[in-house]
């Protein structure tokens, strides 16, 4: 079990559930990151006393400065400041838990990797955008990558027989299908920002909840599923699961499957990322068989939901296509959330983003940044912003 940690989005809703963790275990916080959330961010300094922290809202992490003093913390500020955050040393048996939602956390879990941290990955873009890159580095630093997603979490735990792994066959990922499951085109169309907000089994914050809605969650999950794993996107199938109780499956040579199965709390899979390779006791609620009164399985309709078939395209393409992809639907979702384009229009820009561009197949932290700001560039001219 990690005795310090390093988290990375403490006010978000992983950071939040992750902190009813650290609570449980006494795990020692050494930094925390927010954005701008600063009352909360005020309390969680108070309460958990960390060494370090960083503000990425340069407004108001100047505005902060003198209270940060007061408080005798020293303050990383902007962008660059979850790197420094990542690269702290000084500390033995430390793990930086990297809960930023969207690209902006790929350069801290790279900053992570090269200090020779182990990371606990909720930043799924880390390895949407950059796959290639963090992957490359976990091999040279000989780090662990610890996946706090549920599914790749449920993954990860069906996998720790190593003597498995070579026998594996299938990954099942699977979907809650979010709260328009079955929907169709014209049913879509009609989809306003409140009912997309509405998940029906998790709490996450609003990009998420929309990703989860557009299916967009899941084409990431997918993309992060074949550099986790190491596994071609052919190998992977999307499995419909409205319960949200079992939380991914994996197949062997043998055709027998074995799955990860809980209460969908995301305490479960932080905790693990924590603890590994213990289990221990949880918060989280037992999952009692005798009120779960049925599994049902169903495939994921990526004819109408646009944004999980760009995804899988893209990954298909392999090199940049993944991070084009990407980088439109951050700036699709912001720009819905913001009343400016239908929920339709998500999946319409971001799975045209896949022709406007040639992207390659060998490329750079900045290429990766380059065309992040192409695909973004080009979701306001498709909609004359």
């Amino acid at each position: 079990m990690y005795k310090n940690l390093i988290l990375l989005g403490s006010t978000g809703s992983i950071g939040t559930q992750s902190l009813d963790v650290v609570r449980k275990y006494n795990i020692n916080v050494v930094g925390l990151s927010a954005h701008k959330n600063i009352k909360l961010f005020e309390e969680q300094i108070k309460e958990f006393k960390p060494e370090y922290i960083c503000i990425t809202d340069m407004e108001t992490a100047n505005n902060f400065e003198s209270r940060a003093k007061e408080l005798g913390v020293t303050l990383f500020k902007g962008s660059n400041g979850t790197e420094q955050l990542s690269r702290l040393d000084g500390y033995d048996n430390v793990v930086v838990l990297n809960a930023i939602v969207g690209i902006a956390g790929l350069k801290a879990t790279l900053s992570a990797i090269d200090s020779g941290k182990d990371v606990a990955l909720a930043n799924k873009e880390s390895l949407v955008t950059g796959g290639k890159l963090v992957m490359q580095a976990v091999k040279e630093k000989g780090v662990k990558l610890l996946p706090v997603d549920s599914e790749h979490s449920a993954i990860f735990q069906c996998l720790q027989d190593k003597n498995s792994v070579p026998s594996l066959k299938k990954i099942l990922l699977t979907a809650s299908g979010g709260p328009f499951f079955e929907y169709s085109t014209e049913q879509l169309s009609k989809v306003t920002k409140e009912q997309a907000l509405k998940h029906p089994n998790w709490s996450m914050g609003s990009k998420i909840t929309i990703d989860s809605a557009t299916l967009m969650n899941k084409g990431l999950e997918l993309i992060e599923a074949v550099w986790l794993f190491d596994v071609q996107p052919k190998d992977i199938q999307i499995v419909v699961h409205r319960q949200s109780i079992i939380h991914s499956m994996v197949e062997f040579a043998d055709n027998s499957v074995i799955a990860q199965l809980g209460s969908p709390d995301m305490r479960i899979p932080i905790q693990y990322s924590l603890t590994y390779p213990q289990r221990m006791e949880s918060n989280a609620a037992e999952l009692d068989f005798f009120t779960v009164k049925d599994f049902t399985f169903a495939p994921a309709d990526d004819d109408t939901f646009l944004c999980l078939k760009a995804a899988k395209e893209a990954i298909s393409k392999g090199g940049l296509y993944p991070c084009a992809v990407n980088g439109a639907n951050e700036r699709a979702v912001e720009l819905f959330l913001n009343d400016k384009i239908s929920f339709l229009d998500i999946g319409k820009a971001v799975y045209s983003v896949l022709d406007k561009f040639d992207f390659a197949e060998e490329y750079t932290i900045d290429d990766v940044f380059e065309t992040d700001k192409k695909a973004r560039e080009y979701v306001d001219s498709i909609f004359n912003i």
